[in-house]
């Protein structure tokens, strides 16, 4: 199995830009589909973003498109989300999930969770 542990969580201002990370130890990170899902205060989890397992794929939802930016680099065990241009509606924590079978945005698709990292983006 894998662990995944997110970073790169902070307090920004409107317009800014973050970049999270999620690092990955146990298994190669190749084995698997990746996902970035976030879940905001009092809401439920949300899907954001997903990568196939060689990096060649990759969907957002409509909240995010052309802002962010899901990448992985498998030799380093590391998914990446790169989020520019950030509303007050993209706090919340993020979360990295990883699944060998399903190249999914519904997260009971899902096995492996991170802890989660804070965004919080202020006007």
């Amino acid at each position: 199995q894998v662990q995944l542990v997110e970073s790169g969580g902070g307090s920004v201002q409107v317009g800014d830009s973050l970049r999270l990370s999620c690092a990955a130890s146990g298994r190669t990170l190749s084995s698997y589909f990746m996902g970035w899902f976030r879940q905001a205060p009092g809401k439920g989890r949300e899907f954001v973003a997903r990568i196939a397992k060689s990096g060649d794929s990759s969907d957002y939802a409509n909240s995010v498109k052309n802002r962010f930016a899901i990448s992985r680099d498998n030799a380093k065990n590391t998914v990446y989300l790169q989020m520019n241009s950030l509303k007050p509606t993209d706090t919340a924590v993020y979360y990295c999930a990883a699944s060998e079978i399903f190249f999914s945005s519904q997260e009971q698709n899902y096995d492996y969770w991170g802890q989660g990292t804070q965004v919080t983006v202020s006007s």
